[in-house]
């Protein structure tokens, strides 16, 4: 999804260790940002119009289930805007589609087979030196998503009816009315 933010250097919960150790500074699992390798995508850009996750953009898959309803990411707390909900993505690759993207991206954080999914439309919010893509995209083979990454604190399947009463992240609130309309083919343009 977004970007990690580092978390502060003091604990987030009590510190235990035994008598004339060093406390424990571990933080829980639902704090950790992830270990290892970083795409060169995975940062960080900025302008008139704030700061952004994704040098080369970013992207999310809305996946809905016409009987579960829209899968929603129960984000990390260390993630920005942690503790919202919103959609499976994060930064794009360099060279990599925005569809692609998604797909990827809901793979790795909620194990969505991609060869489960049709996708529908995108939708394309833009500030000039950014964007962001939502990747619409309906079931074709029912699966169940699984955390598979530090991402997440939950994902759940809720009805597109109740989505707007989650705590949305920000920006995905923002777009939800639209892609609600779109989603279920209200659409009047």
């Amino acid at each position: 999804m977004d970007s990690p933010v580092a978390p502060t250097s003091r604990p987030a919960g009590p510190q235990t260790g035994r008598p004339g150790e060093a406390p424990s500074t571990e933080l829980p699992f639902e704090l950790r940002r992830p270990l290892g390798p970083r795409d060169p995508g995975d940062a960080w850009v900025e302008g008139d119009h704030g700061r952004f996750w994704g040098r080369f953009g970013s992207a999310g898959l809305l996946v809905h289930d016409p009987v579960k309803g829209v899968l929603l990411q129960h984000r990390a707390l260390w993630s920005d805007k942690g503790g919202t909900w919103g959609l499976p993505g994060g930064a794009l690759h360099q060279g990599e589609e925005a569809v692609d993207g998604a797909l990827r991206e809901a793979k790795e954080e909620a194990a969505v087979p991609p060869e489960n999914v049709r996708v529908l439309f995108t939708s394309v919010f833009d500030v000039g030196y950014w964007r962001y893509t939502t990747v619409a995209a309906e079931v074709v083979a029912a699966f169940e998503p699984e955390i598979s990454d530090p991402e997440s604190l939950e994902l759940q399947w809720v009805p597109v009816d109740l989505v707007a009463d989650k705590e949305l992240h920000p920006g995905f609130g923002v777009a939800w009315p639209g892609l609600r309309s779109r989603l279920l083919g209200l659409d009047t343009d």
